[in-house]
């Protein structure tokens, strides 16, 4: 049960305020400012003040904040303040504060019909799309049409899809997304390495279609209750968008649904064995004296030569005294940033199978009182099209519709890592 809703910008200042029920004043907004905003301190996303429980959520430069005075699920909460902005996006793209204040009347018309005097109710994009628009009122006669239609997909089997959506050309599109976060120590140990990876499907099948979507074959979700062989993909966390038949996929490992129209995260999972890390990162830095640091860091690919790794940002990690770097690379730029204290090298492509090698010298300026060097880790950025670093393969999408249509799929892997991907440095110091 939800008491008020606001939305505050990184100054504290309300955008968006309701209150659902009595049992609070607007005047509660201010002891958020105080006790949250203005108090840099506050880490937990959760904060109870007497009887009074605060759930924020920070997204951009805005705090979006539930505030109850009940022993409220906080899960159930969460899910609200996710699902409000996920429908945000769905409406005007990008939240952030310009465009909470562009679009403050259609926001207030988006959570008076989500939330009924405190509880959650229909919070489903599509369905609101259909009577809540930022178009001209439609005739009467129409309304009076649609909202039967309404009545019936807010309330019916399938919520989250309409029965009367036609497509001159039917598709499917599923993107295997994954993030590698890996920390490696200066040693070459790899102290964590794992896969958060995500499943989108953009569907533009006319009817309500039953598709069946099926990953490897020896796809492991409880170790316990299921042995794997040596190619097994062991998921250690699995959640499905509201459309997926749980039952199903427990008794026959396929993923079973009726897709909503348009785009759609299907699934998210967690992998945390037999990570395969697509670049490898071999760093050798010596300190000279209290003069210079010399570096020779060297890239290597880790799949096969038929694919590439893109867009490839390797920020290497300067003392705070270094005063100019002498870069040489034969594949990419290099440039030393003083203001980060990296030196950044780009790499616009890079072939599986292929390495590239930076070779620098720092010159280090004379301190008074010289502290040791700290040597913070090497982050690399990139992507990879076309591999899963957790070995997830899509192994069949079927559509089935009554009218026994032909649609067109297609599947496209990425494997990526942006600041999550850090390689630890030891440093030899040479007298």
């Amino acid at each position: 049960m939800i008491s008020a809703f606001f939305i505050f910008n990184q100054k504290g200042e309300v955008l968006i305020s309701r209150l659902y029920r009595t049992d609070l004043k607007r005047s509660i907004a201010d002891v958020f400012r105080i006790q949250v905003v203005s108090n840099s301190d506050v880490r937990s996303p959760i904060i109870t003040l007497g009887s009074t429980s605060f759930f924020h959520v920070r997204i951009n430069n805005l705090y979006v904040v539930a505030v109850t005075k009940c022993n409220a699920n906080a899960a159930l909460v969460f899910e609200f303040c996710y699902r409000f902005i996920s429908i945000a996006k769905a409406y005007f793209g990008k939240v952030d504060e310009e465009a909470v204040k562009n679009n403050f009347v259609l926001i207030y018309e988006l959570i008076d019909e989500i939330i009924d005097f405190g509880y959650p109710q229909n919070s489903e994009a599509d369905t609101l799309k259909t009577y809540i628009t930022t178009e001209s009122v439609v005739s009467a006669n129409i309304a009076a049409e649609e909202s039967s239609k309404i009545t019936t997909q807010a309330t019916g089997v399938t919520s989250w899809r309409r029965g009367d959506v036609k497509y001159k050309k039917n598709e499917a599109f599923v993107d295997v997304v994954e993030t590698v976060n890996l920390s490696m120590s200066a040693k070459g140990t790899v102290l964590r390495a794992d896969v958060d990876g995500h499943i989108l499907m953009r569907a533009y099948l006319t009817g309500t279609p039953e598709c069946k979507f099926g990953l490897n074959d020896k796809l492991v979700i409880d170790k316990s209750e299921r042995g794997g062989g040596g190619d097994a993909v062991e998921l250690d966390d699995c959640r499905f968008h509201q459309c997926v038949r749980l039952d199903e996929f427990d008794s026959t490992r396929t993923i079973s649904f009726v897709p909503p129209d348009g785009e759609f995260e299907l699934m998210k999972y967690r992998s945390t064995s037999n990570v395969k890390l697509p670049l490898r990162v071999i760093p050798t830095v010596n300190e000279i004296g209290t003069s210079q640091v010399s570096y020779v860091v060297t890239v290597k690919t880790n799949f096969n030569n038929k694919l590439s790794a893109t867009n490839v940002v390797v920020r290497i990690p300067t003392p705070l005294n270094t005063t100019t770097v002498d870069c040489k690379v034969a594949i990419g730029k290099a440039k030393y940033v003083p203001a980060e204290n990296v030196v950044v090298w780009k790499i616009p492509r890079i072939q599986g199978g292929q390495e590239a090698t930076f070779t620098g010298n720092a010159a280090l300026t004379s301190v008074t009182n010289r502290q040791v060097w700290a040597r913070p880790p090497i982050d690399v950025d990139f992507q990879v099209l076309m591999f899963t670093a957790s070995g997830l393969i899509v192994r069949f999408l079927k559509v089935f519709e009554k009218s026994n249509y032909q649609s067109v799929k297609w599947v496209r892997y990425l494997t990526k890592a942006s600041g999550s991907y850090q390689v630890r440095i030891r440093g030899v110091v040479v007298v």
